[in-house]
């Protein structure tokens, strides 16, 4: 072989392999949810798909095409030039274009096993929330792949300025007086050593103390669950509702029978809830629903006094 025909592959075909960058991966200002999985990443993803579809359809109507243009008049096209009919007729589909977009949309995620579908026009808690009650109460299996959907409402750069200037703004709508609610935060990071969990959920905690020193820490059976998921440099935020009842949003869990899951809600809110049972009960914010033995309670400021923080 040639040295020339050498050059000309690996000039135009060494870098085959790599993923295109930028408007396909995960970005700050993303809203969407956020899929785990054991393995096969292209099943979830199509699993995910066919699922958010399916109750998207149900809650919202069907999905409406891109809007087409109607093109120039028979009158327009004699007032004007063949020139400028044709970039009148460019300039309104780029319009189009752009103010149309997919319902949902696959990106880059930036970790393994896990799925990051975009949504447009669509509110992510309540789309997700919709999934879970019906999962919940029909017992119906709709997936084999797909582990735990997490709808993620707001997403910022994953550095502590950073995060605590947006999640100040971000968590006045679910914790500010007089709004008040009991709380706990669950927190993971992946592909980063941005953040340190023990710092992230005592600046969380001081927040929304903050915000109303009413609101309480309950690691137990919670109102509310704010979920902190980082990736990489991007930090995924969302407050959840039923996050105890719905088995951490796992979708094989929450379709089990009753008999086969674990203490519910309320009959674990009527049990002893000290400080050492609170912290043995701590559970590992991720894709399974094992115990995790070196989780435990931390002491954070909240407001008036110390209060105890989940540390997922």
């Amino acid at each position: 072989m040639s040295e020339t025909r050498k050059r000309s592959r690996k000039r135009f075909g060494g870098h085959a392999h790599k993923k295109h960058r930028g408007a396909r991966e995960l970005q700050v200002g993303a809203q969407g949810v956020l899929v785990t999985c054991n393995m096969n990443e292209r099943k979830c993803t199509s699993e995910a798909f066919s699922l958010l579809n399916e109750y998207a359809d149900a809650l919202y109507g069907p999905e409406q095409p891109a809007d087409t243009q109607d093109s120039l008049s028979e009158d327009e096209e004699d007032d004007e030039d063949a020139e400028a009919a044709l970039k009148k007729e460019v300039s309104q589909i780029q319009s189009s274009m752009k103010t149309h977009q997919q319902r949902f949309s696959a990106v880059d995620s930036g970790a393994h096993n896990v799925v990051f579908i975009r949504t447009h026009g669509v509110d992510p808690e309540q789309l997700v929330h919709h999934i879970l009650s019906d999962l919940y109460q029909t017992k119906k299996k709709k997936s084999r792949v797909i582990l735990r959907m997490l709808p993620v409402s707001g997403t910022c750069k994953a550095f502590p300025e950073d995060m605590e200037k947006f999640l100040s703004v971000f968590l006045e709508r679910w914790f500010r007086a007089p709004l008040r609610a009991t709380y706990q935060i669950c927190f993971k990071a992946r592909n980063s050593s941005h953040s340190k969990r023990e710092e992230v959920i005592k600046a969380v905690a001081g927040l929304v103390g903050k915000l109303n020193p009413l609101n309480k820490v309950d690691l137990t059976n919670p109102e509310l669950s704010i979920i902190i998921e980082i990736i990489k440099t991007v930090c995924c935020v969302s407050v959840l509702k039923d996050y105890t009842l719905f088995r951490k949003y796992n979708l094989q869990e929450v379709a089990k029978e009753p008999d086969n899951q674990n203490t519910g809600p309320q009959e674990a809110a009527n049990q002893s809830t000290g400080p050492q049972e609170a912290a043995n009960q701590t559970q590992e914010h991720g894709d399974g629903e094992k115990a995790d033995a070196s989780a435990e309670s931390h002491n954070v400021s909240a407001g008036n006094g110390t209060k105890e923080a989940e540390l997922e």
